[in-house]
């Protein structure tokens, strides 16, 4: 029925795609999906990202029937080689001086589940961002103030990261943070959701 609020699933841990989720004003629930992120042999990273997205809504869909999940995965890459999360602060060093000068595109997938009737909506908005050239004393500066260890390519854009930056280009900034949000409004107004 139409302008009707489903139970709304976040179907990940992220605090950051929670945050980008609260700006819609909708009440929504998180849980954690588990799902195996690795990459697929021969996948490249855009069907990677799409992908695990759909395998996050579908991993909690036995949680939530009735619900609309959404699952969202990242992946950073420049031609061959892919940029995922650090983890330690030598990874994060090492993946910026790697990053240094370069243009890296961040595809984010976007999935939007039914649990209720099975139709999914899958989507992929990629960003382009191009890294400065970055002395060996910027990157030691930088991750010394700012915790980016969970973060795609080392840098939050959405904080002291923006100073690393040259610019950032695509349809959506929030895409860059981790959660597309104009594919997620058109996506939920698909499925009947109100929406300003």
């Amino acid at each position: 029925m139409p302008g009707h609020l489903p139970r709304l699933v976040l179907a990940s841990t992220s605090p950051f795609r929670r945050q980008l989720l609260e700006r819609l004003q909708i009440p929504f629930e998180a849980l954690a999906p588990d799902v195996d992120e690795s990459p697929l042999n021969g996948e490249n990273p855009v069907e990677t990202a799409e992908r695990l997205s759909a395998a996050k809504a579908r991993a909690v869909v036995a949680q939530c029937p009735g619900a609309l999940i959404i699952g969202s995965d990242q992946v950073a890459y420049r031609g061959i080689f892919r940029f995922g999360k650090p983890g330690t602060r030598d990874n994060a060093v090492a993946q910026l001086k790697a990053l240094s000068g370069q243009t890296v595109v961040f595809h984010t997938g976007i999935c939007l589940l039914n649990a209720a009737t099975g139709v999914t909506q899958v989507r992929g908005v990629p960003t382009e961002v191009r890294f400065r050239n970055l002395s060996d004393v910027e990157i030691e500066r930088y991750v010394e103030k700012e915790d980016a260890l969970n973060c795609a390519g080392s840098a939050r854009s959405e904080g002291l990261g923006i100073a690393l930056l040259d610019y950032m280009r695509g349809d959506d900034p929030n895409a860059l943070v981790g959660l597309p949000l104009i594919a997620l409004c058109e996506m939920l107004r698909a499925e009947g959701v109100l929406l300003p």
